[in-house]
């Protein structure tokens, strides 16, 4: 995987509000099941024993990472994308030496293209700044490319 820089030394981007409908704001315990069926869908490879036993060590304080999560919900309240984030001591291609980092990025397929990712990457840059960050990063491999074009597009 190659990491790549989504947010570099700049000012914070101007990302408008998040689209018509979309509500972004912190997972809570209620959206566990949600959340597991994202990861699951990102995350296919993976036992759902082991997503499941991420998600309480979450809820319970415990984790490591992620350190943050953040959901997309639409207008009547389905959760339709999330994030995870953490912080790392540096990041490939990276200037500073505590850098957010965008561990994990879904939207589901039918809410694709309607700024969800964008408004849940804004959301994880903001994250990121409030923990004193300067820059966002994120791995990326070959057949995320279409990913990489949409965080290229937002224009951080």
């Amino acid at each position: 995987m190659r990491p790549t820089v989504i947010s570099p030394h700049s000012p914070p981007p101007v990302a408008g509000p998040p689209p018509h409908g979309i509500a972004v704001r912190a997972v809570v315990p209620g959206d566990a099941s949600a959340w597991l069926r994202m990861r699951r869908a990102l995350w296919p490879k993976g036992r759902e024993a082991e997503h499941r036993w991420e998600i309480a060590q979450f809820f319970a304080g415990l984790a490591r990472e992620p350190l943050a999560v953040f959901l997309a919900a639409d207008a009547a309240g389905s959760a339709v994308g999330f994030a995870e984030l953490s912080l790392r001591g540096r990041a490939a291609g990276c200037r500073t030496g505590r850098v957010g980092y965008l561990e994990g990025w879904y939207v589901a397929p039918h809410a694709r293209r309607r700024g969800v990712g964008r408004a849940l990457v804004a959301a994880a840059d903001r994250w990121a700044r409030s923990q004193g960050c300067l820059e966002l990063a994120s791995d990326t491999a070959a057949g995320q490319r279409r990913g990489c074009r949409g965080t290229s597009r937002r224009g951080v």
